[in-house]
């Protein structure tokens, strides 16, 4: 993996768990988010993907030269089940937010 991409992953990663621990609704989504984000980043990292390469067998192409397409296949699969798990946490967290007056996840009003 890159030095650049390392760096990346760990940034995300970094500020995706502060604004996880943070107490706001928002904050918190944000942050499920950019884990996401993070580990979509990591499947590709460790996935080695080659850019300009056939995903698929033909004539006269060398194995080693081709492109898996397992990491691509995960990395696309789990951006939709992401979609779909914050657009849960949403409608989950503004019921909450609208049966208690407040948009904290702590449980505390300051």
């Amino acid at each position: 993996m890159e030095m650049a991409l390392s760096l990346a992953i760990g940034m995300m990663t970094t500020c995706g768990v502060w604004l996880i621990l943070r107490p706001r609704t928002y904050q918190v989504i944000i942050g499920l988010s950019l884990l996401s984000y993070a580990v979509n980043l990591f499947i590709f990292g460790v996935g080695g993907v080659k850019s300009n390469m056939p995903p698929i067998l033909e004539d006269g192409v060398i194995s080693t030269s081709l492109s898996d397409p397992v990491p691509q296949a995960l990395v696309l699969t789990a951006i939709v089940i992401g979609f779909a798990t914050t657009a849960l946490f949403l409608v989950v967290l503004l019921a909450s937010g609208g049966l208690t007056g407040s948009d904290h996840v702590d449980g505390r009003n300051e």
